[in-house]
């Protein structure tokens, strides 16, 4: 019981109170990438979380020094540990529940957005006409609007109206930004924080992890763009197409977090130290251990 005490607390303090705390100030516009990873590292946390309490909530007796057979032996039920009958399958299939919905909800929406890009593309098809000196699919569309389609078949789309108002820089920036949408493989991401805010839309977390994770890997795809070409080049790029929008599944050059991009954008920046950004990384990789550290300290259980 004093494990699951544990793992009740653990996950109320990821669930509530760090998003709080880690949403205040601009500490993540400095590495949007790695914050990306930390973020989803607190999710992917928090549902382990609350996986094994759930077990240690219903099966008491069980013990995680003990515990499943390797992994299982590790996570809290000993293959020879007598569990009741009205207790042991609950035991398996609240945690199993708790981990899988998740993982499904997310197929769901990689599925859902697949579908979305599919008939966007057949659209395209019979509508715009591919440049090859661009690499993009122009529209016929007098608002200035460039995205990227990101899957298996990736497509960049600029709009008609954004060769009309975008200098040859800007319009170079703006492709190697939606680019990197599509190279970073950004909407396994977006489905991922997607998916963690649909099955705990009641947790803190999960709306700080949705609205984080899409301002983030934005600013991923901008520092991209900012490796090759000036940032002035970029922010003049973003106000002539804030207003764009992009249908679902796609990635906008503009969009409603334009303006805060163009203030990390045009503010000074010193260079990140390469200490603080290992500590950030390493941060990511161990958050989803934690669960396990949490039980497996001494004295617990």
């Amino acid at each position: 019981m004093t494990d699951a005490l544990a793992l009740v607390c653990y996950a109320a303090v990821v669930g509530v109170l760090t998003p709080r705390a880690l949403s205040r100030g601009t500490w993540s516009y400095r590495f949007p990438a790695l914050a990306v990873a930390m973020w989803q590292g607190l999710a992917a946390s928090f549902t382990l979380a609350a996986s094994l309490a759930s077990y240690h909530l219903i099966a008491p007796t069980g013990h995680l020094h003990n515990g499943m057979s390797g992994l299982l032996r590790f996570c809290g039920l000993a293959l020879n540990t007598y569990v009741p009958v009205f207790t042991g399958v609950p035991a398996i299939a609240v945690p199993l529940g708790v981990t899988l919905l998740p993982l499904l909800c997310f197929g769901h929406h990689l599925l859902r957005a697949r579908r979305a890009r599919t008939r966007h593309r057949g659209m395209l098809d019979l509508v715009g006409r591919r440049s090859a000196r661009l690499g993009a699919t122009v529209l016929d569309h007098e608002t200035p609007v460039a995205y990227a389609l990101p899957g298996r078949r990736p497509r960049i789309v600029v709009s008609s109206g954004a060769l009309r108002v975008l200098s040859p820089a800007q319009l170079d920036t703006v492709l190697e930004h939606e680019r990197a949408h599509v190279a970073g493989r950004h909407h396994l991401a977006l489905a991922a924080a997607e998916a963690f805010a649909t099955v705990f839309r009641w947790l803190p977390l999960a709306r700080v992890v949705r609205e984080q994770t899409a301002l983030l890997l934005e600013m991923a795809a901008d520092d991209r763009a900012l490796r090759r070409h000036p940032r002035e080049v970029l922010a003049s790029a973003l106000y002539a197409m804030a207003e764009g929008r992009a249908p679902r599944g796609a990635f906008p050059a503009g969009g409603a977090d334009a303006v805060v991009r163009l203030r990390r954008m045009l503010a000074p920046r010193g260079p990140v130290h390469p200490v603080v950004r290992g500590a950030v990384a390493a941060g990511a990789g161990a958050v989803p251990l934690l669960p396990l550290v949490t039980c497996c300290l001494p004295g617990l259980g």
